[in-house]
């Protein structure tokens, strides 16, 4: 698998440790010490992934994720020295991807930049039951677009949302746990936990959703999962 991934650290260690190992796997690496710098490449380069640490100069992660999510639909894999579990949900509610807790192991990388990889390439490329088009109520999913529409308008989601949309909406009625979605939709060398299918599908209702508080379409199974309600 090849592509090409932007880098985004001020450590330059941290930065020239990644370079190589990204490299010998057979990817072009970009690189970006501070957040500015790392928008700018972004819009020139056109990655096919972002590694980027939340601790920036000039913008911090957080910033330079939400400008991101708010243009591009490119896989980001967040860095941070912390263990506080709100950098982690909050870098996700902001569309990251997922993350990874310095110090990190290369194999680890690897791993996770993998499986985002993989994921973006297949994601809903692939028609069902020869339809391209999957309509349930007010929500339609365009598969060759890869777009999702509510009442006719466009809504704008995240490869991660789109995904786990797809995965339900093709499957009505049929209740999955987190540990199943996170096998299904993020792949099955994932290795984050499972409190990001919950911010992931907070995330989908608030997009959806005429009430997110009490939502029509992706239901919860209490003490099961998640499903989507047969139309």
């Amino acid at each position: 698998m090849v592509g090409k991934i932007l880098v985004v650290d001020d450590e330059k260690p941290i930065v020239d440790i990644l370079q190589y190992n990204l490299e010998k796997e057979g990817y072009t690496v970009v690189t970006a010490y501070d957040g500015e710098e790392a928008l700018n490449l972004v819009t020139t380069e056109r990655p096919h992934l972002i590694i980027l640490d939340i601790m920036l100069p000039k913008k911090d992660g957080f910033a330079v994720c939400r400008e991101i999510r708010s243009k591009w639909d490119i896989p980001i894999l967040m860095l941070t020295a912390k263990e506080m579990e709100m950098d982690k949900v909050l870098g996700l509610e902001l569309g990251a991807d997922d993350y990874v807790t310095k110090p990190f192991s290369a194999r680890e990388i690897s791993a996770r930049v993998k499986a985002l990889l993989r994921r973006s390439g297949l994601a809903g490329r692939q028609a069902v039951n020869g339809k391209t088009r999957i309509e349930a109520g007010s929500i339609s999913v365009d598969q060759n677009e890869m777009q999702v529409y509510n009442l006719g308008k466009p809504i704008e989601l995240t490869l991660r949302e789109y995904n786990l949309l797809l995965f339900l909406i093709m499957k009505p009625g049929f209740v999955f746990s987190r540990e199943q979605l996170l096998d299904q939709v993020w792949g099955y060398d994932y290795i984050g936990d499972d409190r990001t299918v919950d911010v992931t599908v907070r995330r989908l209702r608030e997009k959806l959703e005429q009430d997110p508080a009490q939502p029509e379409y992706i239901k919860t199974k209490r003490g099961v999962g998640y499903y989507f309600k047969p139309i």
